[in-house]
């Protein structure tokens, strides 16, 4: 699978990676196994770059993509997690804690190393310090990241314990704002760059470019219609699709299939059009879904698609 670096940095990410999240939020009783059998399928299918964090199935994110990892030579594969958030015991009064203080952030990055059993991190994110998570609290949440987590994670780097910083969002705005107080090496942008997704493209992914920051863009199918189609209980942006987003997918669908080529295929390739970003990181959580991915990958998109679907 293609490489390409991240921003300024000296890591080089496959370009599809894997996306963590639904490895943790899994809770069948074979739970393991299907992990495991997700990501080896996910390594036979070239991927290298591995993203996660604590907050994905409480810890369990960590701990399955560390049993698979932790047996693959380190140099192989660039992994990513994330700090913001410390999971406690219920015992303790709650699973999960907001903590972007200097001292939360290195507790977490222990703490994700303990689960991970592995030695190090690559990359750090700054985990949800957008208002889509912390509503009123988002000011005063920015500034602790500000001053905390991202102080603790310059430490780390200059202690070598992490290559290269950076922040996991949602929202392009709050990591443009962040950017331009202290430098980044990459962000990871979650359903802002995709087929539905455009306001980004107008300004932040110039200003990465500009700045040397790498964009990893999470959420290619936005919740999942993107992969689905406007079918009946279609997800868009963790929510049911209403009308007006199921139309303009319909109207895109209609499009792709003229050519015939998948949607899903084209939501794929779609973020790595951009010259900004270095990976795309679709959830993953199973086998069948990784042969589904590797079969997007291998669809030849004809070049004239593009401005058809960008016209409608």
């Amino acid at each position: 699978m293609e490489t390409r670096r991240l921003g300024q940095s000296d890591l080089q990410l496959s370009c599809v990676g894997f996306g963590g999240g639904p490895l943790g939020w899994l809770a069948t009783p074979d739970a393991a196994e299907v992990a495991l059998s997700t990501l080896e399928a996910a390594w036979s299918a070239g991927v290298r770059y591995f993203d996660t964090a604590p907050y994905y199935g409480h810890g369990d994110s960590e701990r399955r993509l560390g049993a698979f990892l932790r047996n693959r030579p380190r140099g192989d594969f660039v992994l990513s997690s994330k700090v913001g958030r410390l999971i406690r015991p219920k015992s303790a009064g709650g699973v999960v804690v907001f903590d972007y203080s200097r001292e939360g952030a290195r507790r977490s990055i222990g703490e994700s190393l303990d689960r991970l059993r592995l030695d190090n991190i690559d990359i750090a994110l700054i985990h949800d310090i957008d208002g889509w998570t912390h509503g009123a609290e988002q000011p005063r949440r920015f500034a602790e990241a500000l001053d905390g987590a991202y102080r603790a994670l310059c430490d780390l780097k200059a202690e070598g314990a992490i290559r290269a910083i950076g922040l996991g969002v949602n929202e392009w705005r709050v990591a443009q704002d962040f950017a331009r107080r202290v430098p980044l090496d990459g962000c990871l942008l979650a359903g802002r760059v995709t087929l539905l997704e455009h306001e980004a493209e107008e300004t932040f992914l110039p200003f990465c470019a500009e700045r040397g920051i790498g964009l990893i863009v999470g959420g290619p199918y936005n919740s999942g219609i993107l992969a689905t189609g406007a079918i009946d209980g279609a997800r868009y942006n963790y929510a049911p699709a209403d009308e007006a987003v199921r139309a303009r997918v319909r109207r895109l669908e209609a499009i792709c299939a003229s050519r015939s080529v998948s949607l899903a295929a084209v939501a794929l390739a779609y973020p790595l059009r951009q010259p900004a970003v270095t990976a795309v990181i679709p959830g993953l959580a199973s086998a069948a879904e990784v042969a589904a991915l590797r079969a997007n990958l291998a669809r030849p998109i004809p070049d004239e698609l593009w401005p058809a679907l960008r016209a409608a």
